[in-house]
């Protein structure tokens, strides 16, 4: 599928523009209910999320309205043509890496509320270029059943978001 135009919903109100906050990242999602689980994640919580890359669907304001997705205008949503136009753009984030292979488990990570929680394709993963570069930086989350090889990608961008919270205390500061 070829890139469309980047387009950006607004901000949600009660966040300022110098406010760091934890965001999430997927490289060229194929699977739309995936992405859209993910994004009304990142609606209710307000987390940005960053859509790298071409998606393997439509990600255009008829298709959302289409698809009856009634919360997309609650997601702060930005695209991005590739991996160096989303690093420009979040040039104080930190980026953490999440795939099968790394060797860090993601419990065994300190985040920070800077940090950009990158995940990749459902079938692929991220690019192995991707992962060398920055295997500092790669988790994983651990997987009991050897005969299972990744979970849903919903799946893990909710349990590592919520990791995230948890120790940057954004769930304490949010319902004190």
């Amino acid at each position: 599928m070829k890139f469309v135009a980047p387009f950006v919903w607004s901000r949600p109100e009660s966040l300022s523009d110098g406010e760091r906050m934890i965001s999430i990242a997927l490289v060229e999602p194929e699977i739309p209910p995936n992405t859209g689980n993910i994004a009304r994640l990142c609606a209710a919580v307000r987390v940005p999320l960053h859509i790298v890359g071409a998606t393997g669907f439509r990600l255009d304001d008829r298709a959302v309205r289409r698809a009856g997705l009634d919360y997309w205008p609650e997601v702060d949503l930005q695209r991005h043509s590739d991996l160096a136009t989303m690093y420009a753009s979040l040039s104080e984030a930190r980026f953490v890496y999440f795939t099968t292979k790394a060797d860090i488990p993601y419990l065994d990570w300190v985040f920070t509320e800077n940090d950009c929680l990158v995940f990749g394709r459902e079938t692929r993963g991220l690019p192995e270029s991707v992962l060398r570069a920055n295997w500092d930086r790669c988790l994983r989350i651990p997987i009991l059943n050897p005969r299972i090889r990744s979970l849903n990608l919903a799946v893990s961008v909710g349990i590592v978001l919520y990791e995230a919270f948890r120790q940057t205390g954004v769930l304490h500061k949010a319902s004190g």
